[in-house]
């Protein structure tokens, strides 16, 4: 799950860099940064893997209710990090670009890790 979260944005960074030819960049002041396909697959495994230790805690401290309060915390860490595409220093489609692998990772990690344990229904299912 984490080697896939990770996976994820850097298909997107491959798509919008090499391929379409937009250079991921952010600037402040003189200062530019060019984002490359490493960047984005570090910050995204350690964000997984950051939110599967999240789950892990929680699934030993509120074993009843880990699942749903990991997905709500989740879903409040994705809204908050859409919060710098508010401000200046990147282009429209540097801002796109972060955003889709923002939901990229969110795509597989809310459903993967915040989904039901193996076996939840198992024995509804064969009634």
């Amino acid at each position: 799950m984490t080697a896939l979260a990770a996976l994820t944005p850097a298909l997107v960074w491959l798509v919008t860099d090499p391929l379409l030819g937009h250079r991921i960049r952010i600037t402040d002041g003189d200062q530019t940064l060019d984002i490359g396909a490493a960047p984005v697959a570090v910050v995204a495994l350690l964000a997984s893997l950051s939110g599967w230790a999240l789950l892990a805690t929680l699934e030993r401290f509120a074993p009843r209710h880990a699942r749903s309060i990991w997905t709500g915390m989740a879903a409040a860490v994705l809204a908050v990090s859409f919060l710098p595409f508010t401000g200046d220093g990147m282009d429209g489609g540097t801002r796109a670009s972060l955003a889709l692998m923002h939901l990229a990772v969110a795509a597989v990690l809310i459903p993967g890790l915040g989904g039901r344990a193996p076996g939840a229904d198992a024995g509804a299912s064969r009634e």
